[in-house]
């Protein structure tokens, strides 16, 4: 370790997906890579490299054609671990002072692994509550079991899931989470200290300035995947209460695609659907909502909502899940304990454009402050505590 500066082996088990955790991890590198920060990262691509870009040095290691797919692109493969040789002769090239893993995947078992054979301290981030997104699902998927027993199955899936992550969550000396609930669960079932490891936003690319629409007409937005754990099915319902109530001169622009895409399409009268957008014609749709309905109730985090306000909208997400500690309720937003209250606030919304407007500068000035260097800044002190925990560890043998 030079200046004060550790060496870092990261093994992002979702990084060139399209998700919020994939694109934390490559935001993470890009803050070494500016910084000069010595950073080896080790990720699963279609094609096995190893190149060097300034003071980082990319590893990318292709699964095999037995690789099962989990999601967007994600896959776990079952022989991943004949890499382990090649990912051992890189490390002890680099040198890590530190080995940070991200999941319970191919690429972190490796890392897990090779940090135990190595002796290298290792820090874990979580970044996804893989056992209520399977819940989800199998809930979906067994739509012919009768609804309790239905039930009943997919809670005890997740528990069984959730308490095999917090096991493999023991073996770092530290673990980060993206909110306090997280944090608290993690820190008392695995014994180790563990703190935030939050997401920024980029106000340059997310802004009101980006608006092009000026026709009155009231949108509610969604960005994200149409999949069963996000909940979007709750839009649908959404627009129901509106049309019972009355209301009539709104739209629906839903941003995203997966399986739940032709459900909604069938299902609802005044959805737009323009599919998966990035760049600026993300930052126009955000920009042209007015209000940002985000019902998933198993996100750790949400960059999405915080894409939002930095866009100049109010959010109304889920009380379960991590979005609610992203919004200031009452502000920049609200947090709904059912679909009648997702109705409620978007009709307050609708009926109150001083409300909304005053909402609306609300929201730009909560994020305005919440920036990719002081999380990463944040991640990095946390390498060096592990570090410290380590040497403490050694002396008392």
């Amino acid at each position: 370790m030079t200046n004060d500066i550790p060496r870092i082996a990261f093994f992002p088990d979702s990084y060139l997906e399209v998700n919020g955790a994939a694109m934390t991890c490559r935001r993470l590198v890009g803050f070494a890579a500016e910084r000069g920060y010595p950073f080896l990262c080790v990720y699963a691509d279609k094609i096995e490299s190893l190149t060097n870009e300034g003071s980082v040095t990319n590893l990318a290691l292709k699964r095999s054609p037995l690789a099962i797919p989990m999601d967007e692109g994600l896959k776990y493969d079952p022989l991943f671990n004949r890499h382990l040789k090649k990912v051992e002769k890189a490390l002890k090239e680099f040198k890590p002072d530190v080995i940070h893993l991200t999941g319970l995947n191919d690429i972190s078992i490796i890392a897990a692994i090779l940090s135990n054979k190595m002796k290298i301290p290792m820090l874990g981030s979580w970044h996804t509550n893989l056992h209520e997104f399977a819940s989800r699902r199998l809930e979906r998927f067994l739509w012919f079991v009768p609804e309790k027993l239905r039930t009943n199955i997919a809670r005890i899936a997740e528990n069984k899931i959730f308490q095999g992550a917090k096991l493999y969550y023991k073996m770092p000396k530290m673990v980060l989470a993206p909110n306090q609930e997280l944090v608290d669960a993690i820190s008392t079932s695995t014994g180790r200290p563990a703190g935030i490891m939050a997401r920024g936003v980029d106000t340059r690319t997310f802004s009101p300035a980006k608006r092009t629409v000026s026709d009155g007409k009231f949108r509610l937005g969604f960005v994200g995947r149409l999949r069963a754990e996000k909940n979007v099915r709750l839009l649908a319902d959404l627009e129901k209460q509106l049309l019972a109530a009355g209301y009539s001169d709104f739209e629906f622009l839903i941003v995203g695609d997966g399986s739940e895409r032709e459900w909604l399409e069938k299902n609802m009268t005044s959805g737009v659907f323009p599919g998966f957008l990035d760049g600026e014609k993300l930052a126009e749709a955000y920009a042209n909502m007015d209000v940002f309905v985000f019902p998933s109730e198993t996100d750790t985090f949400g960059n999405v909502a915080q894409e939002a306000m930095a866009s100049g909208v109010p959010v109304i997400v889920s009380d379960q899940g991590g979005p609610k500690f992203v919004i200031a309720a009452g502000k920049t937003g609200f947090v709904a304990k059912n679909s009648q209250d997702f109705a409620k606030f978007a009709m307050d919304l609708m009926d109150n454009p001083e409300k909304l407007t005053k909402m609306k500068g609300s929201s730009r000035e909560f994020v305005a402050a919440k920036s990719w260097d002081a999380v990463f800044e944040g991640v990095y002190d946390a390498y060096r505590q592990v570090l410290e925990i380590a040497r403490e560890q050694e002396k008392r043998g």
